[in-house]
Formats: structure tokens, C-alpha cells, sequence
């Protein structure tokens, strides 16, 4: 391993985070296109969030067109013609999302046939789908090929159903996925690139060579190949670099002992965003330039052709665009101990902090820049005592029937969301130049029975 050169870049990283400073005020964690308007209301795309609140109820989920386009260009301008940008469906897939950025020509990672079925009834390009994720069925596996999608072989039992479902004369773009047993320095439960992980073959006990040994030997697969993945919610490229020199090691024992070159490096995505305005991440092009840069000095000092870096960014571009919008209920003050409001949502559109400990901080529709007079806790209305949106946040005085925003909820929220109690799923919208789009309907009490049989 170049640990030299792992830690001159390394401290590059640190220096950069350094001099660009940090988020300086909540409206930073808005999408682009955010402003406050004439009447001190906060605006998206053009559009006045009250206004909305009150056309489509809540709880609502906005997207900003202009972020999601302007992530994507970012990505895709700091690759360049080195490799290739996939938006990760699992962070938010609904098709009139997808066609935005499948427009802005990304690829798309897909885990699963009803990923794979919605993106197809979106119109994606399927010689841009890859197919991900580990216990693929049958199913699974003759949905990737019978679309065209490249298909990612998570471990052994995946080459098995290979051998039974590729059809006769058909040879099936693959890559591997190598565990690099490296830390992501992120939490426990979004961490995939250590040894003790369902996902992937892991280098140190063989398993990654064996595998890319097996593919070679198959007619059926054409071997493109490798991939990885460390984690989610990084800002500390350095577990990054680490996993990149382990995998350029392996690459040249592959070269020398197999004579197998791969044409694409998959570095995986986890590309952190602003929470709060305490977070620092990396911006795409520096997360996009740092690993192109990694690459080639590590192909070079390898005496290895460059493979082109793949990567998959999904919380980094859905992320920021979205916001989600609840109406303020019940008030409730435990005089010494607390003040909860209550709104009209919570785990049930946002498991995320009681998932992993996720952080928000909420703002007014009706006045955002207001400055905070009052410590309270964002309590759903769901029946569990741990449905808190948000503890002890910091905010102007809170009335029923205010309209509660929280930013950077693009990712990870709708995409886990449940029916639990009975609640219906939000409504969502995209906004741009003044109008607003519904791309889902908030469903119905009629819905919560569609799949039942009565």
C-alpha cells in the first residue's frame, strides 16, 4: 500500500475542508433555488411553501428541480470522460425524479427487480443500469439480464444462479464487489465496507480473488470488473483513499496471477451532505477529483492501466433538493422538562433518526430567518414515544397550525417510508420557475387496502 501517498492526500482533504469553512446559516441547508419573498415566507423553485402546504396539505415533500440538475452537472462535469456517474435509486426512485436525472446523463444502481421495474417504467436507459445487492433471487437476476443491466455479483450464490439463468450464447456484463475491510468512519448501521459485512467478497481471506477467478472461467459472464462500497454519510475521504489503494493491490495480484485487467473500478458512493449547519462535506467535485486523482497516481506507481472510476452518489443529489413540509398540531409543555410539537408526520415519512440518530434542524415557512426563542422537541403523531423528528431543536415561537420545514430530507425518508397506523403516504411535488408539479398523489384511505384480499 502507497501510505505516503494515502496520507499527503489525506491531509490535502483536511487543509481543503479547512479553507472552505463551514454551512454558516440554516438557510444554507436549503436547495438552491431557496429565497425568503415580499411577505417573509419561504420560497422553493419560484414557489411559496405556505402555498403550497395549504394546495396539497401535509405532510408534503418538495423537490427543487434546479438542485437535482445542478448536483447531477456537478458530478458528471468532474468526471468528465473518466468514468461514469450512477444516481443510487434506493435513496429516492419515483419515476418523474428518475427521468430528471436520467436526462442529465447518469447511470442508475439499482438492488432489487421492483427498483429495476420502476426505473424501466421511467424510461431509463438500460445499458446505464447496474443491478446491486446481495441473496439476489432468481427472479432478480433474469429481470437484470432480460433489461440489459449490468449486473453486480455480491457473492457466491449470485455466479450459481449465473450458471442457471443466463440464457444459451448470452455473455452477461458483470463486476465483482470486493470488500475492502476499511472503516467509512460513519455509523454503525450505514458502515458496508468492513470485513464483518453481508455485502460483497472480502479481500483478506481470498474470497475477492477466488471470485473474479470463478467469473473469469464462465463463458457466460463478461467480466468488467470490480466494485466497492464503504458506507453512507461520509465526510472524511480518507476511508475512501484507503479502500482504493487496497483495491489497486488487489487489481495488480489479479494482474500478475490471472493476467485479468478490468475495464471499470467501482468506488461506491456514501458521499455525505449538510444535516446542519455544523456539517462540512465535501463538495462532488471534490469527492470525484480526489478519487480520479488517487486512481491514476495509484494505477501508475503499479505499472496498472487506469480503469475508469465508477461511482454512486444518491443522498449527495436527492438529498439537498428535497424539504419536507408538516403542519404544527398539538403543543405540549412539561413545565422543567420540555415543550413538544406535535406535527402531522414523523417516522412514518422519516425513520432516519431513530434508524441511525439522523439530525435535522427545522425552520418556519412563515419566518425563517426568525430568530430562536425556544427549545423544542419535533414530536410525529405516531404511536411510539420514540417518534421524535427532532430533539431539542431551536426555534421562534411555535403556533398550532404553523407550517414546520425541514431541509435536506430528499434522501432516505419517502424511499423507508410506511404505512404504519394507518397513516397514508405523503404527496410529493417538484418545483421550478414558479410552478409546482405533483409527481405522487398522497394516497388514500383505500390504498392502505389495496394488496388485501376481502
Amino acid at each position: 500500500m502507497l501510505v505516503g501517498s494515502l496520507d499527503l492526500t489525506h491531509l490535502a482533504i483536511q487543509s481543503l475542508g479547512r479553507a472552505r469553512g463551514r454551512t454558516s446559516s440554516p438557510l444554507m441547508l436549503l436547495p438552491v433555488s431557496h429565497r425568503v419573498n415580499e411577505r417573509g415566507h419561504l420560497e422553493i423553485g419560484g414557489c411559496d411553501l405556505i402555498e403550497l402546504a395549504q394546495r396539497h396539505g401535509t405532510p408534503l415533500y418538495v423537490y427543487d428541480e434546479a438542485t437535482v440538475r445542478s448536483r447531477c452537472q456537478e458530478f458528471m462535469a468532474a468526471m468528465g470522460d473518466r468514468g461514469e456517474v450512477l444516481y443510487s435509486a434506493k435513496a429516492f426512485a419515483s419515476p418523474g425524479f428518475l427521468r430528471i436525472v436520467a436526462s442529465e446523463g447518469l447511470g442508475l444502481d439499482v438492488v432489487s427487480a421492483g427498483e429495476l421495474h420502476i426505473a424501466l417504467r421511467a424510461g431509463y436507459p438500460t445499458d446505464r443500469i447496474y443491478f446491486l445487492g446481495n441473496n439476489k433471487s432468481e427472479e432478480d437476476v433474469a429481470a437484470a439480464i432480460a433489461a440489459g443491466a449490468t449486473l453486480v455479483l455480491d457473492g457466491f450464490h449470485d455466479i450459481e444462479l449465473l450458471r442457471r439463468v443466463v440464457p444459451a450464447g448470452h455473455r452477461q456484463r458483470c463486476l465483482v464487489r470486493v470488500s475492502p475491510g476499511v472503516d467509512a468512519q460513519t455509523h454503525t448501521f450505514i458502515a458496508t465496507g468492513q470485513l464483518d459485512s453481508k455485502f460483497g467478497f472480502s479481500i483478506e481471506s481470498g474470497a475477492a480473488r477466488a471470485a473474479v477467478e470463478q467469473a473469469l472461467a464462465l463463458d457466460s459472464i463478461q467480466l468488467e470488473g470490480l466494485h466497492s462500497h464503504i458506507g453512507s454519510q461520509i465526510y472524511d475521504l480518507g476511508g475512501h483513499l484507503q479502500a482504493l489503494e487496497i483495491m489497486l493491490d488487489l487489481l495488480a495480484q489479479l494482474k500478475g496471477e490471472l493476467g485479468y485487467e478490468p475495464r471499470k473500478l467501482g468506488a461506491g458512493g456514501g458521499l455525505g451532505i449538510a444535516y446542519t449547519e455544523q456539517d462540512d462535506p465535501p463538495t462532488p467535485a471534490e469527492f470525484v477529483g480526489t478519487l480520479l486523482a488517487a486512481l491514476a497516481g495509484g494505477a501508475s506507481a503499479r505499472s496498472l492501466p487506469q480503469p475508469a472510476l465508477v461511482v454512486e452518489p444518491g443522498r449527495a443529489i436527492a438529498g439537498p433538493a428535497g424539504v419536507a413540509l408538516y403542519t404544527v398540531g398539538s403543543i405540549k409543555d412539561i413545565p422543567g422538562v420540555r415543550r413538544y410539537v406535535a406535527v402531522d408526520g414523523g417516522m412514518g415519512d422519516n425513520i432516519r433518526p431513530k434508524l441511525y440518530d439522523a439530525l435535522y434542524q427545522p425552520l418556519l415557512a412563515h419566518d425563517p430567518e426568525g430568530a430562536a426563542t425556544e427549545t423544542v422537541s419535533i414530536a410525529g403523531k405516531y404511536c411510539e414515544s420514540t417518534d421524535i423528528l427532532v430533539s431539542d431543536a431551536r426555534l421562534p415561537s411555535v403556533r398550532t397550525g404553523d407550517i414546520l420545514v425541514i431541509p435536506a430530507a430528499g434522501a432516505y425518508c419517502l424511499a423507508m417510508a410506511s404505512q404504519y397506523n394507518g397513516l397514508p403516504r405523503p404527496a410529493v411535488v417538484i418545483v421550478s420557475g414558479g410552478r409546482d408539479r405533483l409527481i405522487r398523489r398522497r394516497e388514500t384511505y383505500d390504498d392502505l387496502l389495496a394488496a388485501e384480499i376481502l
